[in-house]
C-alpha cells in the first residue's frame, strides 16, 4: 500500500482544508495517509528542526511519498534532500527562501522587536486564534538553505497570484532541477480553487 505524510503550513494543523481533501483522495485511491501536527502542541516552540523531528518519527526510515504545504512543503523538500529514500515529492506553494523572506518582510526593526520581546503574536488559522510564537523559529531556520537540493521526483503546483511567496521562488527552483515539474495556476496562496486540478495529478504521480 503506498504511504503518504502531508505536512500542512504555517499556524495550521492537520485538519485544515487541504489536508482533508487529500488525505480523502488518496485515501480512496488505496493509500495509507498520515497527517502529522507539526507543532507537536507547542506552537509557541516551533522551529524547522523540531518540524523535521517530528516528520522523521512519522516516517521512521521508511519509503514514504511527501506532500507539503507552504512551510510544509519547504519542510518536505529539507527532509527529502536529507532522505534518499523518499520515493517522491509534491510541493504546494512551497515557502522557498522562509527564514529571508520573514525577516525582509517583517523589516529589522520588527525582526529586533522580536527578538527582544522574546515573542511576537500571529494568527493560527487552525485554532481561528492569536498564538504567541517564540523568536526561536527565525534563528533556527536560518541554519537551513533556501532551495534544499533534493533530486527525487517532484510535482510543484503555485498559484500565479500567490502574494505570500512569490511564484518566481518556485520557477527559479523549477529551472535548477529537471526532477521537478513546475504548474503555475490561476490561483493564490491558498490553491483552494484548483483543488480537484491538482488531486487528479498527484493521485497518479504517487501512485506511478
Amino acid at each position: 500500500m503506498m504511504r503518504v505524510i502531508y505536512l500542512h503550513g504555517f499556524a495550521s494543523g492537520p485538519a485544515s482544508n487541504k489536508a482533508r481533501y487529500f488525505s480523502a483522495r488518496l485515501r480512496a485511491a488505496g493509500a495509507r495517509v498520515e497527517v502529522p501536527d507539526l507543532a507537536a502542541g507547542d506552537f509557541e516552540g516551533l522551529t524547522i528542526t523540531g518540524q523535521l523531528a517530528v516528520l522523521e518519527r512519522a516516517a521512521a526510515g521508511e519509503p514514504v511519498s511527501l506532500i507539503g504545504s507552504s512551510m510544509g512543503g519547504y519542510l518536505a523538500a529539507l527532509y527529502a534532500a536529507r532522505h534518499p529514500e523518499i520515493p517522491r515529492v509534491v510541493l504546494l506553494a512551497p515557502a522557498f527562501r522562509f527564514a529571508r523572506r520573514w525577516a525582509e518582510s517583517l523589516g529589522p526593526a520588527a525582526v529586533e522587536e522580536w527578538r527582544r520581546r522574546g515573542w511576537m503574536a500571529v494568527f493560527h488559522y487552525g485554532e481561528g486564534r492569536e498564538r504567541r510564537l517564540g523568536q526561536q523559529l527565525l534563528e533556527d531556520a536560518a541554519r537551513y538553505e533556501d532551495y534544499p537540493d533534493f533530486r527525487q521526483p517532484a510535482l510543484l503546483f503555485h498559484g500565479a497570484h500567490d502574494d505570500v511567496v512569490p511564484p518566481m521562488d518556485a520557477e527559479q527552483f523549477a529551472a535548477a532541477h529537471p526532477n521537478v515539474r513546475l504548474e503555475v495556476l490561476d490561483s493564490g496562496h491558498e490553491l483552494l480553487n484548483v483543488l480537484d486540478y491538482m488531486a487528479e495529478r498527484v493521485a497518479p504521480f504517487l501512485a506511478s
